[in-house]
């Protein structure tokens, strides 16, 4: 198989310190559009992908995003923002990057070169046949995360993996592998851009397609949402409002109580 790295290939614009503020803007909006339509293409290799997701999830697993740079960023900020979405454990949807947990704010030097951390990192996490693990790579190249994907193959652990580049190196690793070609990005080589936007996308298909499937979600409304600020609140009153037909006064009580109850079992004071 013939692979190309297209993530580095030169971009289709020239001379962009020339350019007024007007162009660059246009110009990005031009490639960003591509982005939707290269997704709409993998949808199938994102559908298998999910359905392997939702089975192991399904079936007492966890899923797991192990990525480095801004791959290994997005993984976490997918992650991260499952718990207070759908009420789910901190540990069941787990982003792993190079470098640990420093490298999201400052990145960590040679960490995406190694071979043998990404599987250390896994173990960590007691990582078993139980959970899949989708690797992120848009150039498809990243020791870290090949490497890891790897041993988790030969110890009968689902792999899958998101990368911008066709016959990749991670691709060829994957057992489910999704490829999002986004072609070069407008920024030479800056793969944080399209590649960046394309990889959001899928991940965002990702979790809310499961969470959907897991329950977490009735009629288009999350249901087991954290009540974790203000906005949570009004939108889980509002919520019962329209689903018992009462006021927003008996909402909020009956919001509450059933908050308390639960808080009560979840920390044992019943």
């Amino acid at each position: 198989m013939t692979f190309t790295k297209t993530t580095e290939q030169d971009s289709n614009y020239n001379n962009l310190e020339n350019m007024t503020i007007n162009e660059i803007t246009s110009h990005i909006n031009t490639e960003d559009k591509k982005v939707p339509l290269a997704v709409e293409k993998a949808l199938p290799q994102i559908q298998a992908l999910i359905k392997q997701a939702v089975n192991q999830l399904k079936n007492g697993g966890r899923l797991f995003y192990i990525g480095a740079g801004t791959s290994g960023r997005l993984g976490i900020l997918d992650a991260s923002e499952c718990p207070p979405t759908f009420g789910v454990a901190h540990d069941l949807i787990v982003g792993l990057i190079a470098g640990g947990d420093s490298a999201i704010r400052k990145a960590v030097e040679n960490a995406e070169d190694s071979t043998g951390l990404g599987w250390i990192d896994l173990q960590n996490h007691n990582i078993s046949e139980k959970d899949i693990v989708i690797g992120i790579a848009a150039s498809g190249t990243t020791p870290y995360v090949i490497h890891a994907l790897k041993i988790c193959n030969d110890n009968n652990i689902i792999t899958g993996c998101i990368t911008c580049n066709k016959n990749s190196p991670l691709s060829l690793t994957a057992k489910y592998p999704i490829e999002v070609i986004v072609g070069p990005e407008f920024l030479t080589g800056s793969s944080r851009m399209k590649a960046g936007t394309a990889q959001k996308l899928v991940l965002n298909m990702i979790t809310t397609t499961a969470m959907i499937q897991l329950g977490k979600v009735k009629g288009n409304k999350m249901v087991d949402m954290q009540l974790s600020n203000d906005k949570l609140v009004e939108r889980g009153v509002t919520m019962i409002m329209s689903e018992l037909k009462v006021s927003k006064e008996k909402a909020l009580d009956l919001l509450t109580t059933y908050k308390n109850v639960r808080d009560s079992i979840k920390y044992g004071r019943e």
